[in-house]
């Protein structure tokens, strides 16, 4: 193959890059040099660079660590060192890190996220083909030319996902990963790149516009966190009264409430809500993990109808992991309430 696009390959971890461990289970050990030499014949489809950022368990991952490796993305693009980059770690937080990828990244390039499910030590392990199959992604030229439409992308045993809709279904399973709405943008078949479809990703531009485009090197650290609670049957709503109550809201900006149904609570903790929203931006998001919420359907105390009327914002077809990292960025960027609104705006 001639002409070959150079791809960055940034390490973080996880199961993908395990070794043995003292105990009988493993822990992480690869760096990103390693992971690219288990894959003989990567080197046909791209001309790979790698870099090995962290290598901890993707739990241990905080939104400050994946802004780095977007920063890092950002100044190889600007220096002209690369035409796409793969980013490796755990499963455990890659729907999510993924998603807050692709709100901070440009898209000039395509960037592809994966793991594995499978340690080095299993058989049948995975990792290798996913990075393969996610180099595969990135080079492919119908991925690179439409690269700012598709945004981010989750690539796990042959399939393409989009970052605002994947998710991990299973904690266990080597076909974990699924886009239970929209479905995959594509699939690899004989090695070849198949797009199916193109992501919605209307809320980028909103976001974009509320927080002033700004360059993943304009997201600096802080402390700033975003509470999330999952509803239950018979919540006391105790903890959204003392998360209302403390001076300092316990160190937290704002809060996501997993929501029953198409956006419920129970109606005796809806003063409690309401207080909290008095006090902070609380954004409710399907607990389902997989839908639109309700706008105008049910009337009784807290429905999506008596929830929004008391200052409560729809994440619309969001889930609460995801609603909660972009109400993150939206606080670190002190972005008003018009445009934030906006942003929710364009997801419902």
């Amino acid at each position: 193959m001639t002409d070959k696009p150079r791809i960055a390959v940034l390490a973080l971890g996880g199961t993908i890059a395990m070794v043995k461990g003292d105990h009988g289970g493993v822990r992480p050990g690869l760096g990103a040099d390693d992971l690219v030499a288990a894959v003989p014949g990567i080197d046909r489809f791209a001309t790979i660079s790698a870099e090995t950022v962290k290598t901890v368990g993707s739990s241990d991952l905080a939104v400050d660590d994946v802004l780095a490796v977007a920063r890092r993305i950002a100044e190889l693009v600007d220096a002209g060192a690369i035409d796409g980059a793969v980013v490796t770690q755990g499963t455990d937080t890659m729907e999510e890190s993924s998603f807050l990828l692709d709100l901070v990244l440009d898209g000039r390039v395509p960037v592809v996220v994966t793991g594995a499910m499978r340690n080095p030590l299993s058989v049948s392990h995975d990792g290798p083909g996913n990075l393969l199959a996610a180099v595969m992604t990135v080079a492919d030229p119908e991925v690179r030319r439409r690269s700012a439409e598709l945004g981010v992308l989750v690539v796990l045993l042959d399939t393409i996902h989009a970052a605002i809709d994947v998710a991990k279904a299973s904690p266990h399973r080597i076909d974990a990963f699924h886009s239970m709405v929209a479905g995959p943008v594509g699939v690899l078949v004989e090695d070849r790149v198949r797009l199916l479809g193109t992501p919605n990703r209307a809320h980028k531009k909103a976001f974009d516009t509320a927080t002033g485009s700004r360059a993943p090197a304009g997201w600096t650290e802080t402390s700033a966190s975003v509470a999330l609670l999952t509803l239950g049957l018979g919540e006391s709503g105790g903890l959204l009264a003392a998360l209302a109550d403390d001076p300092t809201h316990f160190g937290y900006g704002g809060a996501v409430l997993g929501a029953m149904g198409g956006g419920h609570t129970p109606s005796w903790i809806v003063e409690h809500v309401e207080a909290l929203a008095r006090r902070m931006p609380v954004v409710m998001a399907a607990r389902i993990q997989s839908g639109y919420l309700l706008q105008a359907t049910y009337e009784r105390a807290g429905s999506e109808i008596d929830l929004i009327k008391r200052g409560v914002i729809s994440a619309g077809r969001l889930p609460p992991l995801k609603a909660r990292l972009l109400l993150t960025m939206l606080l670190r960027a002190e972005a008003t309430r018009e445009a934030s609104q906006a942003v929710w705006d364009a997801l419902n």
